[in-house]
């Protein structure tokens, strides 16, 4: 019989949020955030690898999905983590987040063109 993995650093997700399951801010899988710059003495480990991603030569902002593929955190943690950042005003929602969503009719006739076309 093996023995069960020993990873030092898996940390289930709810240790990563303390136990908290929804943001405190809406911050969606597609919504495009910015870090602050400066640094930030007596940040986690989460918020200083996230924070790092936007390091470097990478510059411009990054969608919450994207951090967490890159971070391989699971979505709905990322999401919390992200929004924790926002609250402490390290990192900011791109403009334009509340976008009002088009008009059915358009998406209608989109949906038409695509059914023709197939």
């Amino acid at each position: 019989m093996s023995r069960p993995r020993q990873d030092p650093d898996l940390v289930r997700p709810y240790v990563r949020t303390g136990g908290r399951t929804r943001p405190s801010t809406d911050v969606r899988l597609e919504s495009v955030v910015f870090a602050a710059t400066g640094t930030h003495p007596g940040l986690n480990a989460d918020g200083r690898r996230l924070l790092a991603l936007f390091s470097g030569s990478r510059g411009g902002g990054l969608a919450v999905a994207e951090i967490a593929s890159e971070l391989a955190l699971p979505p709905s943690t990322t999401r919390i983590l992200v929004a924790d950042l926002i609250g402490l005003g390290l990192m900011t929602l791109a403009q334009g987040h509340d976008v009002e969503r088009p008009p059915a009719s358009l998406i209608e006739r989109v949906l038409h063109g695509l059914r023709a076309h197939a």
